[in-house]
């Protein structure tokens, strides 16, 4: 099952375009970027993603990328 991972067109200002651009080229990956996902409180926070709708957070956009991969990995083995 390729994993759909949603991105947040408001939680931009932290760079998270930096993890959307590469996992974009994941054939294995399904990438939507809405313009909100309603997540406002968490979108002030942190650069995060939903994968398969769990959260994914991290301190900045390139650890939120390492922790996308590690989280398609570990759905991957389910």
């Amino acid at each position: 099952m390729r994993p759909i991972i949603e991105f947040c067109a408001g939680n931009a200002h932290f760079g998270t375009d930096k993890a959307l651009k590469p996992l974009e080229e994941h054939s294995d990956c399904e990438i939507i970027e809405y313009g909100c996902l309603t997540n406002c409180g968490q979108c002030y926070l942190a650069p995060f993603a939903l994968v398969n709708d769990e959260m994914v957070e991290a301190p900045t956009a390139e650890e939120l990328y390492a922790a996308v991969l590690r989280k398609i990995k570990e759905l991957e083995q389910l």
